[in-house]
């Protein structure tokens, strides 16, 4: 398997409507923060997120978080 692209060290923060949603988990696609396909080969694959209610997100932009795929954090610890 391989190991994420870091996207960028800082969250996505975006309004997210109630829907399915596929969260990038390679670093790859070229839609950040969500899934283009990119990671075929790389034995990573996409998050499923149900947004039940509208809201404000943080979705990961290094793809190191603990709570994938809503930011915690982790983007202060990487070098």
């Amino acid at each position: 398997m391989s190991d994420p692209i870091i996207a960028q060290k800082f969250p996505f923060v975006q309004k997210a409507e109630p829907a399915e949603y596929w969260w990038c988990a390679c670093g790859r696609s070229k839609s950040q923060p969500f899934c283009d396909g990119s990671h075929k080969g790389t034995g990573l694959a996409p998050l499923r997120t149900q947004i039940d209610a509208a809201k404000t997100v943080a979705w990961c932009g290094c793809k190191h978080s603990q709570n994938k795929p809503f930011c915690d954090g982790s983007h202060s610890r990487l070098a």
